[in-house]
């Protein structure tokens, strides 16, 4: 039997999540809302920045918080061996949007299939996130670099 109380906050988390456009913890969003800014020539301010939120899927937005590294000119990101929906969308389509604070980002993405580049990401990840990678095998792994577009 349910509650009343137990009633009110399933409809208070139903309203709360539906407000959200973005993603909201370990649940994904739709369309990033911010000032949409030119890619800087370095990302070494996300080095202070533990997670981000990534827009996949331009015509229908999908959003997600995720982990990020900054090497030179480009973000990694990096879903393990996961083949999570927003690797499909950027699969399907690499343009993505890339958010920090109330700034947007138009990012363009590639799938990192290079062991030596996975090698240089995996100690600047192991440096800010405490472990290396779980994988640390390139082929078995979806690793994306972001640029700017």
């Amino acid at each position: 039997m349910i509650t009343k109380s137990h009633f009110l906050a399933a409809v208070f988390a139903a309203l709360f999540f539906t407000a959200c456009s973005g993603p909201f913890v370990v649940f994904p969003g739709g369309a990033l809302h911010g000032q949409s800014a030119p890619a800087p020539q370095s990302w070494a301010f996300t080095d202070a920045i533990d997670t981000i939120q990534l827009e996949t899927n331009p015509a229908d937005p999908y959003s997600v918080n995720i982990w990020v590294i900054g090497m030179g000119n480009a973000l990694y990101v990096h879903a393990g061996a996961n083949r999570a929906t927003w690797i499909e969308n950027m699969d399907a389509d690499p343009n993505v949007r890339l958010q920090t604070g109330d700034t947007i980002y138009e990012l363009a993405a590639t799938r990192v299939t290079s062991q030596e580049e996975f090698d240089r990401y995996s100690a600047p990840y192991e440096e800010k996130y405490g472990n290396p990678p779980r994988n640390l095998n390139v082929a078995e792994v979806y690793l994306y670099r972001l640029v700017a577009r």
